[in-house]
């Protein structure tokens, strides 16, 4: 799968596993090193579905048509689908590039 950042901070956080410790300790960074590689090697969103430990889910309310894989709980990596037009965005199968929007802890305080 395609990867996409909000932000080139981000990108350097989830791709460089030493700045990743630098800002979510050790714990966290080893788990985000370890969802960007399944999302990297997945061929669509569907094979991250089928991951038990990732609690991959579809977000809702004001995060609608965006997704969440666990890291250390709390602590969630969100994405949305870049998809084109006329693709249905439930199908799963479909969706071959995300866009990585955060790392947070959605029911409590942001995580940078």
């Amino acid at each position: 799968m395609n990867i996409e950042y909000k932000s080139s901070k981000l990108r350097k956080v989830c791709e460089d596993p030493q700045k990743a410790q630098k800002e979510y300790g050790k714990q966290i960074a080893n788990k985000l090193t370890q969802r960007v590689g399944e999302l990297k090697a997945a061929d669509n969103l569907y094979t991250i579905s089928l991951i038990p430990a990732a609690e991959f889910h579809i977000l809702q309310g004001k995060r609608q048509d965006q997704y969440a894989v666990t890291l250390v709980h709390p602590f969630r990596l969100v994405f949305s689908a870049i998809i084109d037009e006329g693709v249905d965005i439930t199908d799963l199968k479909e969706i071959e590039i995300v866009k990585i929007e955060e790392v947070v802890d959605y029911h409590g305080k942001k995580k940078r």
